[in-house]
């Protein structure tokens, strides 16, 4: 199973502002830390936004923080936010399927219960239990400056 870089991107960014507590981070320190296209990362935080799991601030001094609590963010929730589905081979999606094995394929089971158990274990988690090392994840990210953004 793989995640698109939109539910990656999306993770990061949520995990730098758990790291970051109420303090305001930008989408270019964040682009520039991880190497990443600026764009890209204001699709992710505009639509972060407007899922509730950020306050975004306009402006010279804007940015965005989390904005409820990370205990109350579930990592399976985002991930099935970020992601068009979860249909990782044809036949999950009835409308498409051409398969001729359908109704005798046990591998089609054995993707199922495969897949189920991913976004089970992505439900056990919170951010604040993947942000538990959030200073360590801030150095590793050069957010060291004076006022926790990236240093000059």
């Amino acid at each position: 199973m793989k995640l698109t870089s939109y539910s990656n991107y999306s993770m990061r960014v949520l995990m730098v502002a758990a790291a970051r507590g109420s303090n305001l981070t930008t989408v270019g320190d964040v682009a520039e830390a991880f190497g990443v296209s600026t764009p890209h990362l204001v699709k992710c935080v505009h639509q972060l936004g407007v899922w509730g799991y950020l306050e975004t601030v306009r402006g010279n001094k804007g940015g965005f923080r989390l904005a409820k609590p990370p205990e109350s963010i579930g990592v399976g929730e985002v991930i099935r936010r970020t992601e068009a589905g979860f249909d990782i081979v044809e036949c999950f999606d009835p409308q498409t399927n051409t398969c001729p094995l359908i109704a005798k394929c046990k591998l089609r089971n054995a993707l199922r219960r495969a897949t189920d158990a991913f976004l089970a274990a992505l439900d056990e988690l919170t951010l604040a239990d993947i942000t538990t090392n959030g200073a360590s994840l801030l150095e590793t990210l050069d957010f060291t400056g004076p006022t926790g953004c990236r240093a000059a």
